[in-house]
């Protein structure tokens, strides 16, 4: 390779972008005292073919550009500048570093020596500085070209109201599947094949959250292992695809597959929404690897202790936490947000430990800027915006605390549903609040239901399968003594830990996996279901399986009697919810309506109104619900007003059977049954003939009014 000029070039954009003509190079640094471009010849090259220096600095970016320069050319950096962890500044220029910009990366991460920016073997720890040469050792940054026929494609933009999310591991839900070419499972591609495609939309899921699809690094504590980081929560680039879930090894093909997949996905009119972990890096804290940010600015990038800026402010258990109050990384965010909507047409964001994108200046109440910054964004503040509500610092816990339009992950639903439904003793008035779209959490500061994302189960912790055939963990596989991963997962095992012959309990589990699901989709709020419960996929009591890339946490598509049970009630559900719109409001029920009327009245079994006394009876487990179709405080597209059957749901999380008096209101209606867990085999409306409908235990029965005549109802606009 032979450059014989680099231009000054622009400051803006960040990265290499390519002009048709040649390449201009930007990045940030504050602090740094010179930045070396490093060109490579090969993806095989241990060293880089040129080093040149970036000739421009503009406002803290130092940028360049070469002529001739085309897609596909492999790149990195060399930062210079002080060495001094107690100042926080980690420059070492013999450590080539990942464009925080770029668009695409070439091969993977190994581990060595000289990955860390500090002498490893120094009895002085990180104070003292490494000389060893990481280029052979550190992906290369790819220049790519943009271009990219997508035709007519479009974002189905559904409402969130009417939205089920199903969360799915790219590599691991196709890993088996027997109807993908095997050249493409576990891949992008993969999941934008017909069959996968096919069998999404017959789920009746509107929406794909794919977990981390930004590069990541395996740490190298897993490596030394020989396991690896199969969730992808350890990121080291914001706007590459992970080059592991692509089936062909060129990077440029590897950034179209991912388009190609978002494509298939909007034309079978499924949404893609993925999982971003903008709260730390894979450089882990003070010992961590010198990989991009670190080396680049480490005080611009990192939140650092205040009076000791060598060490890290850790609110997320990793080692760091990025510093989103300045405005150089709060810029690195958005822009990538920005460019994974505008040129990878992807439909919104789960964001990872999002508590921690909110904390301000350290010993400030203050908040971050970024809430402010994306609710005011032409592009972000329109896309679905989904927080994780907590993290692990001082005041993590934010559920039912985010600003509108953020929607977030309802713990308090997982947890009280699972407590209601394992028997425990005083859960049923905060059943019926979560059930209801937890108005306590969202209705104060403008917030809809459909902002409760409602889940029992996700991919950190136990499966649905799981969570009634264990009661403790069982992860082992990680090589961690069983120590890892939560201990308090509200499971029930049914009365055997781990699998089983006994057609009993095999009964029971099934029977419970059907009331959870069931009580997912007739919730209000948005369901999320994670992938492989609608089959019983299992991970054999591991709730942490976020290094097991292996069959332990891929999707089971062989033949099974249960799986196919367990798949055509979720299918049902699914289609039940979609056909009426009173399990879909868009405002909070308000109860008594006046003139004797009531959108939504809960019942005990004797038929009358569930009273304060007892809803605050520890052994109160059999409750039911009335919800009135014919009062939906709501409008459809057109705005015409919607209108729906009365539908009765009945609960019982008790041993017994209950005898369960029905209503009789309106008297020209009729009830049938048209779901019942314990009578998985019923497809087809049941009449009821008595008064009485006797629920088994530990079983959801959902009965519906055919009102003959709907009676004019009239009702004024509720309040936001």
């Amino acid at each position: 390779m032979h450059i014989t000029d680099i231009w000054p070039g622009l400051p803006y954009p960040l990265g290499a972008t390519w002009d048709g003509e040649g390449v201009n190079f930007a990045i940030f640094s504050a602090h740094a005292t010179r930045v070396e471009l490093c060109l490579f010849d090969s993806p095989t090259a241990p060293r880089e073919a040129v080093r040149i220096a970036l000739p421009e600095r503009t406002d803290d970016v130092w940028h360049g550009y070469i002529p001739g320069l085309r897609p596909g050319q492999l790149y990195g950096y060399r930062v210079h500048g002080p060495y001094l962890p107690q100042q926080g500044h980690r420059f070492n220029p013999h450590k080539l570093l990942i464009d925080p910009y770029a668009r695409a990366l070439c091969g993977e991460l190994t581990w060595d020596k000289a990955n860390y920016g500090y002498r490893v073997d120094s009895p002085y720890g990180d104070l003292t500085i490494g000389k060893r040469d990481s280029a052979p050792y550190i992906p290369r940054s790819v220049v790519i070209d943009p271009t990219f026929d997508w035709g007519d494609d479009r974002h189905p933009n559904i409402p969130l109201a009417d939205s089920v999310i199903y969360e799915l591991h790219v590599k691991g839900f196709t890993r088996l599947h027997p109807e993908v070419p095997e050249n493409l499972r576990g891949t992008y591609a993969g999941l934008a094949s017909p069959a996968v495609i096919d069998y999404l939309k017959q789920l009746g899921v509107t929406a794909v959250e794919l977990l981390p699809v930004h590069a990541f690094i395996t740490d190298q504590f897993l490596a030394d292992r020989g396991l690896t980081n199969y969730w992808g929560y350890q990121p080291i680039n914001y706007f590459s695809p992970e080059p592991r879930y692509a089936s062909q090894s060129d990077p440029q093909a590897q950034v179209n597959e991912f388009k190609a997949m978002v494509k298939a996905l909007h034309a079978a009119g499924i949404e893609v929404i993925i999982d971003v972990v903008y709260n730390h890096t894979g450089e882990g804290n003070h010992l961590g690897p010198t990989l991009s940010f670190r080396g680049i600015d480490n005080v611009a990038y990192y939140r650092l202790v205040p009076d000791q800026p060598r060490y890290y402010l850790d609110d997320t258990g990793t080692g760091n936490s990025l510093d989103l109050n300045h405005p150089r990384t709060l810029q690195l965010v958005l822009d990538s947000l920005r460019y994974w909507v505008t040129e990878m047409h992807v439909d919104g964001f789960r964001f990872d430990l999002a508590r921690t994108l909110a904390r301000g200046p350290a010993g400030s109440d203050l908040p971050s800027p970024f809430f402010t910054a994306v609710r005011q964004d032409p592009v972000l503040s329109r896309v679905k915006l989904i927080a994780e509500p907590w993290d692990v610092g001082f005041d993590g816990y934010w559920v039912g605390r985010f600003p509108a339009p953020w929607a977030e992950w309802n713990g308090r639903y997982r947890d009280t549903v699972r407590c209601f439904w394992k028997g425990d003793p005083g859960q049923a008035a905060d059943f019926a609040s979560r059930f209801m779209g937890s108005m306590d959490l969202y209705h104060h500061n403008g917030r809809r239901p459909y902002h409760s994302i409602n889940f029992v189960t996700a991919h950190d912790g136990f499966t649905l399968r799981d969570l009634v055939s264990y009661n403790e963990k069982h992860n082992e596989a990680n090589g961690e003594d069983n120590r890892d991963g939560d201990s308090h997962n509200n499971s029930w095992n049914c009365g055997v830990e781990g699998p089983t012959d006994d057609p009993d309990i095999r009964a029971l589990r099934l029977r419970q996996m059907m009331n959870f699901i069931a009580t997912l989709f007739l919730s209000q709020g948005t369901p999320m279901l994670l992938a492989g419960d609608e089959r019983g996929r299992t991970q054999q009591g591991n709730n942490n399986a976020y290094c097991q890339d292996n069959p332990i946490s891929w999707v089971d598509w062989e033949p099974d009697s249960e799986a196919e049970v367990l798949l055509a009630f979720t299918q049902r559900l699914i289609g039940f919810r979609r056909e009426h719109p009173v399990l879909r409001r868009r405002r909070f029920f308000v109860g008594h309506l006046g003139n004797a009327e009531y959108d939504v009245e809960w019942l005990s079994p004797d038929g009358q109104e569930v009273s304060p006394e007892l809803w605050q009876h520890p052994e109160l487990r059999c409750i039911g619900v009335l919800l009135n179709g014919a009062v939906i405080d709501d409008r459809n597209e057109r705005g015409e007003s919607m209108r729906d059957d009365v539908l009765l749901v009945l609960i019982n999380a008790g041993d017994e059977p209950v005898p369960f008096i029905l209503p009789d209101w309106p008297d020209d209606a009729s009830w049938h049954v048209v779901i019942d867990t314990a009578r998985p085999d019923l497809t087809t409306p049941l009449p009821v003939t008595d008064q009485m409908y006797q629920i088994q235990p530990r079983a959801l029965a959902v009965l519906i009014e055919k009102v003959s005549v709907a009676p004019p109802v009239q009702i004024e606009p509720a309040a936001k």
